[in-house]
């Protein structure tokens, strides 16, 4: 774990703004929230850097609300990611367990 990120009992020390912190986050998902935590601190610091808004609640409060209008303004896609990619995804995974399965089915008789 990096220096922005330590874990203690069910528990994450982040880092937003230069400030720490501390989250639950279950056990095995610290990847997801550290990727969250990237993310968030990408769009604070857009705000802080590209606006006229000063203070650290209103910098958050600003982010959230950008963050908040992506995700409805497009549909499919969150600010989490392409979700029809993740589908296409799964559905090339399928095919190829499909066609694993198939072939042991085969060698079976």
């Amino acid at each position: 774990m990096s220096a922005a990120e330590k874990r203690e009992k069910g528990a994450l020390t982040i880092n937003l703004l230069g400030r720490e912190f501390r989250v639950a986050c279950p056990e095995g998902e610290e990847r997801q929230l550290m990727a969250s935590v990237d993310y968030l601190n990408r769009k604070l610091k857009d705000v802080r850097d590209n606006g006229k808004v000063t203070g650290n609640e209103r910098i958050a409060l600003m982010a959230a609300l950008n963050i908040a209008h992506e995700s409805l303004s497009n549909p499919g896609k969150g600010s989490g990611g392409d979700t029809s990619a993740i589908r296409r995804r799964i559905a090339a995974l399928e095919e190829t367990v499909d066609a694993a399965l198939a072939a042991d089915q085969d060698d079976l008789f």
